[in-house]
């Protein structure tokens, strides 16, 4: 982790939320997230790579996404825009879908949440960006919303890897 970077989660009112800090300033950290040759750099786990399959930075858009694993795996994910108000805050649909973009199960967790809201912030003080993201499942049944809960631990250190990639990235611009 970069030098006064840390990683966060808790549930809020039933909503996982996750908070860090990075040392760079807000329109480069947003530039991360909503550019796809910045994307591929660091989004996923540790030892995946990650294609950008499709980026439409509007309302009604989609990110679509391939992961391989270190094993040579294929995963596939997809965000679809709500609300965009640059470089302030990010509105999103997750899931992880089929190679055609068709929401799927999580491949492991057969009673994963099919999707989830997520809200990401974007603030700055003094050329460091806090992010927050705030995620919980949508229409969802009572065992996935479960099953998503259960699964904090889990999401909060895919996080914290994912950010941790996304903090040697920022370092190298």
């Amino acid at each position: 982790m970069a030098a006064g970077s840390s990683s966060t989660g808790e549930s809020v009112d039933r909503e996982l939320v996750i908070t860090r800090v990075f040392d760079a300033p807000r329109d480069l950290v947003w530039k991360a997230f909503t550019e796809p040759d910045r994307l591929t750099h660091w989004w996923g786990p540790k030892g995946f790579t990650t294609h950008v399959l499709k980026l439409e930075l509007r309302p009604g858009g989609v990110f679509f996404y391939s992961q391989k694993t270190p094993d040579g795996r294929e995963m596939f994910g997809k965000w679809v825009y709500r609300e965009i108000i640059a470089p302030e805050r990010l509105v999103i649909v997750s899931s992880f879908t089929d190679e055609r973009g068709n929401p799927v199960r999580h491949p492991l967790s057969p009673n994963w949440p099919l999707e989830m809201l997520g809200t990401s912030t974007f603030t700055e003080n003094q050329e460091r960006t806090t992010l927050t993201i705030r995620t919980k499942p949508i229409n969802a049944s009572e065992s996935e919303r479960k099953t998503f809960y259960d699964g904090e631990s889990s999401m909060e250190q895919g996080f914290a890897g994912t950010f941790d990639r996304l903090d040697e990235y920022l370092a190298t611009l």
